[in-house]
Formats: structure tokens, C-alpha cells, sequence
């Protein structure tokens, strides 16, 4: 089954399902698929839709709508799948301060909702939930392993710059939590901006070793052959999200032998991993991402719990994720008490593999690592 017909199947399974057989759990995925940021969408709706197919479960139902990367937007679509659609649980937001627009909301109304991806700093401390869980990471994290991969490469003087919204604010808190040396410059650019003169024309400027930056989508892209072209020969350092599958087509040349920090990588070697990405590419023609390996370990989380409890028995059904009794892309996988991951970071280096560009895994940079605001975090 391809994506259309698979979008078809699991947004009007009522209709198709024969009246014995009609979904008792309603899924609403609010998720970038259009506009700038698309791909990191796409990936995490293919790598949910493709978990729910290979569990074999017609008793769930996914309905699947666009958020524009529009916060007006993904709060009117969530009123409406709480409200109208009545869904069980919400998951498929990208952009944290969409995150922050809906999830204290639906979690306030009963509702659970499993992130494949934003992890605002506030959600994971004193804005933390019971039904509330992040599949993928606490913001901080990725930033966090790469400052310390930066000290183990003898670096010591950092130039660092990240979009001013929250994932932005805390990619740079957490590169400085963890990165020993000095600034020699930090900037907070434009969410969306693409034309990068000006902050290169600073880092020239400054007496860096190393660079460090957080752009994620369409942003990095631009970034990094800006940066390719205006000669600088300073190393740059990043998270995935910017050397991830999707981006690195578009990067070309400009990517390669960059180490980026992610928590996942296709070269992990475990069962589920390897399984995933040749099942992934199978459907879909493509090597899968970080976003979608996110994706579909959230719909295995829930399908997990879902065979523990019932979303209507709201304390059994929270029990049943908090045990994550499911088999990761990443390997083990464990929740920390405010729900976010507790997993190993690894360093990854940009290769080209034929005509594809990738990564291939160097060693872990942090591991067993967990997020800096669970102390924050009373419930």
C-alpha cells in the first residue's frame, strides 16, 4: 500500500471498516505539509501511517490535517479535532512554538497527546503534563551533544546562532550548558529568514575555531551553501536537523564531513532499526529520516499501550506509555519521570554513499543522557 492509498485507509476508516470492525481509538495528527518545513512533516506522518500499517490494527484511526506552520492554525484544527472529531490523542506537531500554542490546551481537555518531535523547554518542566509524553527528545538535548562532542574535538572558541523562537533559544542554552570554551559571537536570526550575509559576514570577522548553528528546514539549506560559498574555512558543528535525509539532497557538497549530534541514525545497529529502514524505503522510495524513525516509533509507543489499556481508562492508558514496552528504532528506550526520553546522543558524520548523501555514526557524544528541566517538572 503507497502513501495515497494509506492516507486514504486511515483518514476514512469509519467509512471503510464494516460496522463491527469501527475504530475505537481516533488519532489526530497536526503536522507541517505544506510551505517551508513540509519534508520534516511528510516524514513524521509516513513514519506513523507506515508503524500503523505493519501493526495490522484496523481499529485505529489517523486523521491527518496541515498546519501551515501556522500557530492560529494548529490551534483551530486542534478545538476542532477535540471538539468535532472527537480524537483520543493528538501527535504530529514540528515547530515548538506551535507546541506551545496547543499542547497545554488539549492536554487541559482529557486529551493525550504523544510528540514526535517539538520538546519546548516549558513542557518538559514546570509546563509538564500527565498526558503529556515526547517521543523524541527535550529540545536542549541535540544542541547539549553537540557542545560536548565540540569539547572532545578541542574547540574552543564557538560561534553560535538558532532562530529566535523557543527550540531556537534552547538549541543555544543547551550548546553553552554543555561546550567548555568561549563565544566568539551569538545571534538569534529570523524564523524563516534564508539570506544569511550578514551573520557570515560576522563570523569572518571573529576570531572562531568552530561554528555552531541550529536551522532547521529550508534555513539550513540556505546556510550552509551560503556559507560553502563565501570561502570561510572554519569547521561547523550542528543537530541532525539540518544534516538530516531529507536536507542533505538539497545541501549537496556543502554538507559533507560536517558531525552532527542526533539520536537516531539508519546505521544504529539493533532488529527494529534495521527492519524500519528497509521497510521504510520499500514504501516510499527514499531513505527515511530522523522525522520519520520519530514518527514511527510514536505510533509503536501507542499501539503499545493500546494493547495494555484503553485511552478511556485515561490512568491505565498513561501507565501503558510510561512503560514504553515497545521496540525502538533506537533500541532501548525509556521515559524520564516528566515523560521525556532518556536515551544515548550520538555524533554523526556527513558522507556520500554513490550518488546519496548521509551519515554514517562516529560514537556516542552523550549517553543515557536526560533532560535538564525533570527537576522542574511536578506531577
Amino acid at each position: 500500500m503507497k502513501l495515497k492509498s494509506m492516507m486514504i485507509a486511515a483518514m476514512a476508516a469509519a467509512v471503510a471498516l464494516p460496522a463491527s470492525a469501527i475504530a475505537e481509538t481516533k488519532v489526530g495528527m497536526i503536522t507541517t505539509l505544506s510551505g517551508g518545513g513540509a519534508g520534516l512533516g511528510i516524514d513524521v506522518r509516513d513514519g506513523f501511517l507506515l508503524a500503523i500499517k505493519q501493526s495490522g490494527r484496523d481499529d485505529i484511526e489517523v486523521i491527518v490535517e496541515d498546519d501551515q506552520r501556522k500557530p492560529d492554525v494548529a490551534v483551530q484544527l486542534a478545538d476542532k479535532m477535540v471538539q468535532a472529531e472527537q480524537v483520543d490523542v493528538l501527535t504530529g506537531i514540528i515547530w515548538s512554538n506551535l507546541a506551545m500554542a496547543v499542547v497545554p490546551s488539549v492536554t487541559a481537555q482529557g486529551k493525550f497527546y504523544l510528540s514526535p518531535n517539538a520538546g519546548p523547554s516549558a513542557l518538559a518542566g514546570q509546563a509538564c503534563h500527565p498526558n503529556y509524553f515526547n517521543v523524541a527528545w527535550q529540545n536542549d538535548n541535540l544542541h547539549e551533544a553537540a557542545g560536548a562532542y565540540a569539547n572532545s574535538a578541542g574547540y574552543g572558541k564557538s560561534f553560535i546562532l538558532a532562530p529566535n523562537y523557543p527550540a531556537g533559544q534552547d538549541a543555544l542554552t543547551g550548546y553553552k550548558r554543555f561546550f567548555e570554551g568561549e563565544l566568539a559571537g551569538e545571534i538569534y536570526t529570523t524564523l524563516g529568514q534564508t539570506d544569511y550575509a550578514a551573520e557570515i559576514a560576522q563570523i569572518r570577522a571573529s576570531d572562531a575555531d568552530s561554528v555552531f548553528f541550529f536551522l532547521p528546514g529550508g534555513m539550513g539549506i540556505a546556510f550552509l551553501k551560503q556559507y560553502q560559498d563565501s570561502g570561510i574555512d572554519i569547521p561547523v558543528v550542528g543537530p541532525a536537523f539540518s544534516f538530516d535525509q531529507g536536507i542533505l539532497q538539497a545541501v549537496g557538497d556543502a554538507a559533507l564531513g560536517v558531525v552532527n549530534t542526533s539520536q537516531w541514525s539508519k546505521d544504529i545497529d539493533n532488529p527494529t532499526n534495521a527492519a524500519f529502514v528497509e521497510s521504510f524505503q520499500a514504501e516510499y522510495d527514499r531513505l527515511p529520516s530522523l522525522y520519520a524513525s520519530q514518527g514511527f516509533d510514536t505510533a509503536n509507543l501507542l499501539i503499545s499501550a493500546l494493547e495494555k489499556a484503553e485511552v478511556s481508562d485515561a490512568d491505565a492508558f498513561r501507565d501503558a506509555l510510561r512503560a514504553a514496552e515497545f521496540d525502538s528504532t533506537r533500541g532501548d528506550f525509556e521515559f524520564g519521570p516528566n515523560h521525556h526520553p532518556i536515551q544515548t546522543i550520538y555524533a554523526r558524520e556527513v558522507i556520500k554513499e554513490g550518488d546519496v548523501f548521509t551519515n554514517k555514526l562516529i560514537g556516542p557524544a552523550l549517553e543515557n543522557h536526560a533532560d535538564a528541566y525533570a527537576g522542574d517538572c511536578q506531577m
